[in-house]
């Protein structure tokens, strides 16, 4: 089978749609299929590798106003242009709300029928940027949703609020994580005596560094006396945060076997952005054997089962953060059990039994499309 993966990110950029259309090619070509990615030129200048599990057609970009790490795809012939020549059977469309609305334009033109994969909380990021805008971006969402033949949503909370706005043909596709990586057996004393010399107990952050994120909403548990904060990621909020957080360690963005290491030398990991559609890191962080704590919205309620799985709070709420933290930070036996707990939940959602899910979404999507037009004709 030809796929043809229009992403709004890929790597070398750092987020869930990137990872995940990168997984997805990974997949296929595992698989004997043929993927090709179309996704937005990363900055000039950036090195990319030319051994990925796919060819990749950049089409030309600019990074959004205010945050230099996102780049947007222009108008450009190179899609359609892209598409003509792979020729694929399905267009798999990773985030669409930019490069995507024109990847279902031309597939509808070339007949070819498109899985469209929501990601994104694009009308909470509107709210949060640009305190309005979020009626205009679920109009967006659902009107590019409602044109392919089927959206996957990445969680139940997801999957309900497209169905509610009218969005049809929903199913459910959730992430895989990588259990091979993320691993407790990382867990590195030497790591952990540089980042807490005095046997603190590690809480950390793992994300872009952008308002949508609330990572502010650390700064009372980075207070707490014998507790030290790492923050991994970077992005705009930077600044302000390591002024609202000075005793907070910020360790910059990290990747890899590097990453997996931090992950599970951490004692607990939060999360506060309440606009997670899915929210890889919680996966990561119980995988690596790390108790969590996230905020009771969205893709978190899927993943974080309260009290045996991990802690959820209210969304915002900074004091609840607090409370949980210093909840977990006092009781190692309660960060154990739900260590044990959350890394048990995790052990069968691997890469390659979602990119098989994936592959039949992909079947049954022909076959939708073979069926109408056989009763058409």
């Amino acid at each position: 089978m030809k796929v043809a993966i229009v992403t709004e990110s890929y790597p070398p950029d750092v987020n869930g749609v990137a990872h995940c259309a990168w997984q997805t090619a990974v997949h296929l070509a595992r698989r004997g299929h043929r993927p090709l990615v179309v996704a937005p030129a990363p900055p000039p200048g950036t090195r990319t590798s030319a051994d990925g599990p796919a060819p990749v057609v950049h089409v030309p970009s600019l990074p959004l106003p205010g945050y230099p790490q996102v780049r947007v795809a222009l108008p450009s012939r190179r899609l359609g242009a892209a598409l003509s020549a792979h020729r694929p059977d399905v267009v798999h469309l990773a985030g669409p709300f930019v490069l995507g609305v024109r990847g279902v334009a031309a597939a509808a033109r070339m007949g070819v029928p498109t899985v469209a994969v929501y990601q994104t909380d694009l009308a909470g990021y509107a709210r949060t940027y640009l305190g309005a805008g979020e009626g205009a971006a679920w109009r967006r969402i659902c009107s590019v949703h409602t044109a392919a033949d089927l959206t996957l949503a990445p969680s139940t909370v997801s999957a309900r609020e497209l169905a509610d706005r009218g969005v049809p043909r929903v199913r459910l596709w959730p992430r895989g994580v990588d259990t091979g990586r993320f691993d407790p057996a990382l867990r590195d004393e030497r790591l952990r005596r540089a980042l807490a010399p005095g046997g603190e107990v590690l809480v950390g952050y793992v994300g872009r560094l952008a308002p949508e994120k609330r990572v502010d909403l650390l700064a009372g548990a980075a207070a707490l006396p014998g507790v030290r904060t790492v923050v991994i990621g970077d992005g705009p909020s930077g600044p302000a945060l390591r002024q609202a957080m000075p005793g907070a360690l910020f360790l910059g963005r990290r990747t890899g076997d590097d990453l997996a290491r931090l992950f599970a030398s951490l004692d607990v990991f939060v999360h506060t952005g309440p606009f997670e559609t899915f929210c890889q890191t919680v996966q990561e962080a119980q995988a690596g054997g790390v108790p969590v704590i996230a905020p009771a919205s969205g893709g978190p309620l899927d993943l974080v089962e309260q009290g045996r799985t991990g802690l959820l709070v209210p969304p915002g709420d900074a004091d609840a953060v607090t409370e949980a933290v210093r909840t977990l930070a006092a009781d190692p036996a309660l960060r154990a059990r739900l260590a044990r707990a959350g890394r048990a939940a995790v052990a069968g959602r691997t890469w390659e039994a979602v990119g098989d899910r994936l592959l039949e979404y992909y079947a049954e999507t022909l076959d939708a499309r073979a069926a109408r037009l056989g009763a058409a004709a």
